[in-house]
């Protein structure tokens, strides 16, 4: 994990109250010695990418900053779709011996949480012997396409690392004080995240996210040169686009285009040459309509700001 390198750049040099809140944020490679048979794919896997970021904040700020995590990670799942679940995972009650910090602690760590939860009104479950060894943590859990239940985003208060690592700052009353630590990992493993979205999506990604927007077919070779004009001015107008050049039928170019889940093929030929226009036919058929081209660029983009207008 990178919790400790994060804590020694904290460290590197004197902090004052007004550097507070200090964020710390890297996609960092993490890993983990999972035991045989409990690897799954990409959704459990040894070495994986985490969106991890430490906030290093005064007691009085936790709240606060935890209510904006909240927001991102809200903001991070309903821009791909997914419907969560919030889980408050807490320590086992019988059994303290496994966790790290006082009392104390691990009761104003849980009391920010469940504050947090109550103010977004964000229903959230209780599960005990699901906390972190180091403090409680919000966790959202995501059902896939056929139900089941996965942990992706995560945010979790920590009293106990920062005096492990003897990490302080000067508080207004010049005295020593030290701060409280929150982790965060809206995506959590990048890995899993994207198993997940695959299956969820059987891989048909949102309209912003894909990498091919669309897939641009010449009737016959006669009108490649018109299919590369047409990707040009698709670039130009902030849409990604392939062609297909490949001396086949059109429809077989139109099958194996839908197995790449590409959401639009624009299908061009003498007539559409002559007019500058395109036949545009959506994944999955539906009505194919002719489209001058920079009708279509609005189109998809469009779309896209529809999509992406929360974030």
């Amino acid at each position: 994990m990178n919790c400790p390198h994060h804590c020694e750049i904290f460290a590197w040099k004197p902090r004052s109250y007004r550097d507070l809140p200090l964020r710390i944020a890297e996609f960092g490679t993490v890993y983990r010695y999972e035991q045989s048979g409990e690897l799954h794919g990409l959704t459990r896997v040894r070495s994986f990418t985490q969106d991890d970021a430490h906030l290093f904040c005064r007691p009085d700020q936790v709240k606060q900053e935890f209510l904006n995590v909240m927001d991102i990670i809200n903001i991070v799942l309903k821009a791909f779709g997914f419907e969560f679940e919030a889980q408050i995972s807490l320590r086992d009650p019988n059994d303290h011996e496994k966790y790290v910090g006082t009392d104390e602690d691990w009761a104003l760590a849980e009391k920010a949480i469940q504050e947090a939860c109550q103010e977004k009104g964000l229903p959230a479950r209780v599960e005990y012997g699901e906390a972190a060894f180091y403090g409680p943590k919000l966790d959202f859990m995501i059902k896939d396409a056929i139900g089941r239940r996965w942990q992706l985003g995560t945010i979790q208060v920590d009293y106990n690392l920062p005096k492990r690592f003897q990490l302080e700052y000067t508080d207004e009353d010049n005295q020593k004080k030290t701060p409280v630590m929150i982790h965060r990992a809206p995506f959590g493993s990048l890995e899993r995240f994207t198993a997940v979205l695959i299956e969820h999506t059987s891989g048909h990604f949102p309209l912003w996210l894909t990498p091919e927007q669309v897939a641009i077919l010449p009737l016959s070779e006669k009108y490649n040169d018109y299919a590369r004009e047409v990707a040009k001015q698709f670039e130009q107008g902030g849409v990604r686009p392939t062609i297909d050049l490949r001396n086949e039928k059109l429809g077989r170019k139109i099958r194996d285009n839908e197995l790449k889940r590409i959401p639009y093929m624009v299908i061009v030929g003498e007539k559409e040459q002559q007019d500058k226009t395109v036949a545009v036919r959506p994944q999955g058929g539906g009505e194919q309509k002719v489209m001058a081209i920079q009708e279509f660029i609005d189109h998809i983009n469009a779309e896209v700001q529809k999509m992406t207008k929360d974030f």
